[in-house]
């Protein structure tokens, strides 16, 4: 039975601003210093478990060409554009609805493509086990993180027990938790944080999708109609709209009595922060940085990107500006300075979260 790597890139990323941006978000950018961007590094993470010809994209029609370009391997029909963005649940049923027309039988990994796995190996022999387990038994898996901190910034997968790298029954779902919820999630030990990595077969989606979000898999029946005829785009410009703007989670996820998790170690992070960025930016005795890398990591725990950054008295800080000539940080502790086409900032980390509405 064949499998299918879909990844989903159609997010904007606007934590990351300025070095992520509508026009350019993050998964097409090279965070790391490391020659690679996110959706690249995805692509190459799901090679073991998955032939090139098997890889599908679903971004938004604006990124089209930002995919072609980055991962040239990838047949091109396999590339699917949303007209607008609706949220993970139509996207997800728009790629299976679409496998599904030409491999009805096929196992599905559904991806984010902008998060970053560094034991990449463990995390390989995860999604082997799991494509195993879905392959005949119409049931669903995640894949979940061992928490390494009571992080607030993510969801919770509560499982019926603790079992490093085997499949277990999920008994819920839990939104982004307080602090002291986090900590509590910490102490249990049942409790993963959600990837937003789905494994499953085909019929099984598609059933799931009839049964809890019967409008969207109404309207992918229609679509589907048009697959491979001149009106394709034209349909899917017109309907795909017409979807409820709702996550996987929520649509399905919650609702079904067939949901497991895998959990491991895998060295997983979101990316989704500068912080996150600046825990990640490798050492440099640390392999991935290619000859020439532009990361750095220089004394006081500072960590930079850029052709020339000159950091003088600083602790703790990240400096990102690879599109820069020059720039000189001084005095400063615990600080980031993103620099961007242009546009840079100046923030504490401690204030990270309000980026978003800075760059708004």
């Amino acid at each position: 039975m064949e499998t299918h790597v879909v990844i989903m890139a159609g997010g904007v990323g606007s934590r990351l601003w300025p070095v992520s941006t509508p026009g350019r978000p993050k998964q097409f950018i090279d965070l790391l210093g490391i020659g690679k961007t996110l959706i690249q590094m995805t692509v190459e993470r799901f090679m073991p478990v998955c032939n090139l010809t098997n890889f599908w994209v679903v971004t938004s029609k604006d990124y089209v060409g930002l995919v072609r370009e980055q991962l040239p391997m990838i047949p091109e029909e396999q590339i699917l554009a949303e007209p607008v963005p609706r949220n993970t649940a139509p996207c997800i049923a728009y790629a299976c609805w679409k496998i599904a027309a030409s491999h009805p039988d096929a196992n599905i990994v559904v991806t984010p493509a902008d998060a970053l796995v560094i034991n990449v190996e463990r995390f390989a022999a995860v999604i082997r086990k799991a494509l195993n387990f879905t392959q005949d038994s119409g049931k669903i898996v995640t894949v979940g993180i061992e928490p390494t901190r009571p992080e607030t910034g993510y969801g919770y997968i509560q499982a019926c027990e603790k079992n490093p790298g085997e499949v277990v029954k999920v008994l819920q779902f839990k939104e982004k938790p307080d602090l002291p919820t986090a900590e509590s999630y910490l102490q249990a030990g049942n409790y993963f944080w959600n990837a937003g990595i789905f494994i499953w077969n085909c019929r099984t989606i598609i059933s799931e999708f009839r049964k809890h979000a019967p409008s969207i898999a109404s309207i992918m029946d229609r679509i589907a109609e048009s697959f491979g005829t001149p009106e394709e785009n034209e349909t899917i410009s017109g309907l795909f709209p017409t979807c409820e703007k709702i996550s996987i989670d929520y649509a399905v996820m919650e609702k079904s009595d067939g949901i497991h998790v895998i959990a491991g170690d895998l060295g997983w992070s979101d990316l989704g922060s500068f912080s996150s960025i600046k825990e990640h930016i490798p050492m440099p005795d640390e392999d991935p940085v290619p000859d020439g890398g532009a990361a750095q990591a220089l004394e006081g725990d500072n960590k930079v990107i850029g052709k020339d950054i000159r950091v003088f008295g600083c602790e703790g800080c990240l400096v990102h500006a690879e599109d820069a000539d020059t720039v000189v940080v001084s005095g400063l502790k615990d600080y980031i300075v993103a620099v961007k086409g242009g546009k840079v900032l100046v923030c504490p980390m401690s204030e990270e979260q309000k980026i978003k509405e800075y760059g708004a």
